[in-house]
């Protein structure tokens, strides 16, 4: 699991480093219909860092991972682990 999330982030090396916000704000739509993912979002102290993190943009941004999110509660642990690690920094 760790791997797949792991290749997930890494699928775009060789690519262009932009983020596609258009994707970004797609896919946290689509998370906002759930009742964990909007704990998160509506967080005082994680709420900025879905709009600019880069990390959690980029975890945003993959298609693959956003499925995962869905329908995984181990990647909802460590989406909410990269949020923590990214309030650190």
């Amino acid at each position: 699991m760790i791997f797949e999330i792991i290749a997930g982030l890494l699928g775009s090396i060789g690519q262009d480093d932009s983020l596609n916000t258009k994707k970004i704000d797609n896919h946290i739509e689509e998370l906002r219909k759930n009742n964990w993912f909007n704990k998160l979002y509506d967080d005082e102290k994680y709420h900025r860092l879905f709009f600019v993190n880069k990390p959690v943009r980029k975890f945003l941004q993959s298609t693959f991972l956003t499925k995962r999110l869905i329908n995984n509660p181990n990647t909802q642990n460590t989406f909410k682990s990269l949020l923590d690690k990214q309030l650190r920094k």
